[in-house]
């Protein structure tokens, strides 16, 4: 018996109320494709640029490719240009995406300096000219993702929402934090019941959710429509999977560590495969560093292994640091 329901945005059913977030060098598509093999109702995409999207660059080619299991797939923009964005979203549509997320939320300075992501919290009249661009650029769902508000002075998320509802956007997720408090104390999730209460949409809560308590807790405060998990996740693409179980009334224990270096070695030589050696290299240390925190010895095996450059010693590496917990059939 699942105690969720399915979430609809436009015509596009999300089976599990449990997103993985867009996270930026995090969220690429070798880690998602493990995130969802475990269990997730929808994965975003990385944040893209709509210039770099309309440009094509490489960078924004890498971030927009996904994987037919991922389907749907939701593709996040980020911008300040109304007809940038709009041009954008109608290029993603146009290779397959099926909803349009438009970043108001990201913190980050370089973002914020160019008057995007949550400096748009700031400028109502921008954001709603975006939202309504977007909107009437494509056939598919634009959902929007936010904070509380730019400060705790102006905690205007619901009246962003209900006028991204009015302009026809089809789901709205909201990080418990202003943008002031960037990644600082905890998130506000009853906060974001200020936001259900504004609008009919589905909404979602996101931000500080780690666990399955979390995920109870975070549903209850909120009352929203669903999760969205994201530096949860960090090590432990399995944890969505898990609050899935838990939400449906089961339980799903934590992988085996056979499986745990399985899934270590997969992302890694997918990582090789998607970058190229040096930046594939280079952007799984911080994913071994996720993975191993907390074992024995963690620390000193992290320290040795981010001075290696070479995949294959990586690669031994990384079994042999795990050879003492593999089970004997497996060793």
């Amino acid at each position: 018996m699942t105690s969720y329901k399915p979430i609809t945005v436009g015509p596009v059913r999300i089976d599990a109320p449990v997103i993985l977030a867009p996270m930026t060098g995090v969220t690429d598509l070798p880690f998602r494709k493990v995130v969802k093999r475990y269990g997730a109702g929808l994965t975003v995409s990385e944040m893209i640029a709509s210039q770099a999207a309309i440009r094509e660059t490489r960078q924004s080619l890498q971030k927009a490719l996904w994987d037919p299991a991922e389907e749907p797939v939701s593709l996040q923009l980020a911008g300040c240009s109304p007809v940038e964005m709009a041009e954008a979203a109608r290029l993603n549509e146009q290779r397959g995406a099926a909803i349009i997320d438009i970043n108001m939320g990201c913190p980050v300075k370089k973002v914020v300096n160019g008057d995007a992501g949550s400096a748009l919290m700031r400028d109502l009249p921008l954001a709603a000219s975006i939202i309504e661009a977007t909107v009437k650029a494509v056939k598919i769902p634009v959902t929007v993702k936010m904070r509380m508000g730019w400060c705790h002075d102006s905690l205007n998320a619901p009246e962003l929402a209900r006028l991204a509802e009015d302009l026809g956007a089809k789901m709205i997720t909201v990080h418990g934090r202003t943008r002031n408090q960037m990644y600082k104390g905890s998130a506000d999730w009853s906060f974001v019941r200020r936001v259900k209460e504004a609008v009919s949409l589905p909404v979602i809560v996101n931000g500080d959710i780690c666990s399955l308590e979390d995920a109870r807790e975070a549903l209850r405060q909120s009352a929203a429509d669903g999760l969205m998990i994201g530096r949860g996740a960090y090590g432990r693409p399995w944890l969505l999977g898990q609050i899935m179980a838990d939400l449906a009334g089961g339980a799903r224990p934590e992988p085996s560590m056979d499986e745990q270096l399985a899934i270590i070695l997969e992302q890694y030589d997918a990582m090789q495969s998607l970058y190229g050696t040096q930046t594939g290299v280079n952007l799984a240390r911080k994913h071994i560093g996720w993975y191993t925190k907390g074992l024995p010895g963690s620390a000193e095996f992290r320290n040795k292994v981010n001075t290696q450059d070479d995949p294959r010693v990586v690669t031994a590496m990384l079994r042999d640091f795990y050879a003492p917990w593999l089970s004997a059939a497996a060793a």
